[in-house]
């Protein structure tokens, strides 16, 4: 009973990374054209960029062969459960989809707006992955743990430099509102919407991988 309760709790804990690595690095493509635009001369920061969406790519594609190796899909995630959805949508006032990256291009407080949700986003995601690494329930999985240490290691260079930019031209740091937000979502999603997807006994899984139809990658040993 202990080892069903504990899969169901990692292959919730999967889908809901799973489902956030492929918004990560399929919406960092509209943030490119943005960052391309913007800054045209800054090549070290579109280099970093383009790493960021490269690592975010990777880790979708560990869990995809995490889930694989067990013989599964993961369980039906949506935007409810995915911090860079919601973070957007409360500060943009619609979703990542219906951003409009010519507006943001040519308004400079977007563009800076965006790139502190991004650093947020992907400094909550540092902390919590220190946190899981701490996991019992994470550490009785080997393959995760290899995941987790992956991403761990990758992290720091998501963050920083968006917080390198701004502090380089002279933007505005993150403020309490923002943090604030980031906070919430946070917790929403631990104390709510987690608990409710573990408890659901009616979740389904997916019927297909979510980058059916794009380019293959590498297959990554975990």
């Amino acid at each position: 009973m202990f080892n069903m309760l504990r899969q169901r709790y990692l292959d919730i804990l999967a889908s809901v990374y799973i489902y956030n690595e492929h918004r990560g690095y399929t919406s960092i493509d509209r943030v490119l054209e943005a960052v391309r635009a913007c800054c045209p001369d800054d090549h070290q920061f579109i280099a970093e960029v383009e790493k960021h969406r490269a690592d975010e790519r990777k880790h979708y594609v560990m869990f995809k062969r995490w889930f694989e190796l067990k013989g599964s899909r993961p369980f039906k995630v949506d935007r409810t459960c995915g911090h860079i959805d919601r973070f957007v949508e409360i500060m943009f006032g619609r979703g990542i989809d219906a951003l409009d990256t010519q507006a943001i291009i040519a308004n400079k407080d977007q563009f800076e707006r965006l790139c502190r949700v991004i650093m947020l986003t992907e400094q909550r995601g540092m902390r919590q992955v220190d946190v899981l690494l701490k996991s019992p329930l994470v550490k009785s999985d080997p393959v995760m743990m290899k995941i987790f240490r992956i991403i761990e290691r990758d992290e720091p260079s998501h963050w920083q430099p968006y917080e390198a930019w701004l502090e380089r031209t002279g933007r505005k740091p993150a403020s309490w509102i923002e943090r604030a937000v980031d906070f919430w979502i946070h917790r929403e999603l631990l104390l709510f919407k987690i608990p409710a997807l573990y408890l659901n006994p009616w979740l389904g899984r997916q019927n297909d991988w979510a980058d059916v139809g794009e380019a293959p990658s590498a297959v990554i040993a975990v």
